[in-house]
């Protein structure tokens, strides 16, 4: 697992190989055993092939014309109306949101294991994106996962140290 977490790099070239439906399901399957606040498992996962859906996200991600070269893109959605009937405001404004995330590192981690590339993107214009996805009032595209097999392979990046953002007891 901690080889996982060292070793995962954000992706943004891929193969032109195709990612077969079974790994995309494993994604899925590992996203949704992520936590989440009162068990409600507020997420949604839009899978995305078709070469001009892939396209128009990209465009919707500020240009990142990597989105459209990933064989898939699967987009992660947040159910603000399920997790609001659980925990209210509260629910709908933050527990979705640190749900998803978590399902969402667990994609990249699940991916990883499984020799493929991803990257978290979260920079687009989120009402353009639920108009392409046709999304229902209260889901809320979160990240743009582009998934493929990695075609580079970036250096780890920088940490900052642990006693910089490490506090006991108080701040």
């Amino acid at each position: 697992m901690f080889e996982a977490i060292k070793g995962r790099r954000s992706i943004r070239a891929f193969e032109s190989r195709e990612v077969p439906d079974e790994l995309v399901e494993r994604l899925i399957d590992a996203a949704r055993w992520a936590p989440s606040a009162g068990n409600i498992q507020p997420w949604e996962f839009v899978i995305v092939r078709k070469p001009e859906i892939k396209r128009m996200l990209a465009e919707a991600a500020l240009n990142q014309s990597f989105i459209e070269e990933a064989p898939v893109v699967i987009v992660v959605c947040a159910n603000e109306n399920r997790s609001s009937q659980g925990y209210g405001v509260r629910g709908k404004t933050l527990y979705c949101i640190q749900d998803t995330a978590a399902a969402i590192q667990n994609i990249h981690l699940a991916a990883y294991s499984l020799g493929l590339g991803t990257c978290w993107v979260g920079a687009f214009k989120e009402e353009k994106a639920r108009e392409i996805l046709k999304t229902p009032q209260g889901i809320r595209p979160v990240a743009i996962i582009p998934v493929g097999y990695p075609a580079e392979t970036p250096s780890p990046r920088s940490r900052r140290p642990i006693n910089q953002i490490t506090h006991h007891e108080t701040f």
